[in-house]
């Protein structure tokens, strides 16, 4: 099995610790918001941690699935602001340079099932 590449554990380590602060501090939040919105708001950080997890253990379908989580961040994030938006478009590129550069490429495709 290739060695995974430092950037892909950062990466990885920042959205188990994005999603884990992104409950905590939605928490309080609880009984004041609708359910539904709120359950969307924990399956968003619950999705976050998992892709950190399944990128550790070097699943290929966890890249993507980052990709596709910060691209919906993007989107959302247009209806805020455009500056926010901008900020979430150039995360995106930095994830998917993280994450298809070469090395990446390589750690990804030493399982090539994906774990499926």
């Amino acid at each position: 099995m290739n060695k995974r590449p430092i950037a892909v554990t950062i990466l990885a380590y920042l959205l188990i610790v994005m999603g884990v602060v992104g409950i905590a501090y939605h928490f309080g939040e609880f009984r004041s918001t609708p359910p539904s919105e709120y359950l969307s708001v924990l399956f968003v950080r619950l999705l976050a941690i998992v892709c950190g997890v399944f990128l550790l253990r070097g699943n290929g379908w966890a890249r993507w699935l980052v990709m596709a989580w910060i691209a919906f961040h993007v989107v959302v994030s247009y209806f805020h602001s455009i500056q926010e938006a901008a900020m979430h478009a150039v995360i995106l590129v930095a994830f998917a340079v993280v994450l298809f550069y070469p090395a990446a490429s390589r750690y990804f495709g030493a399982g090539a099932t994906d774990g499926v």
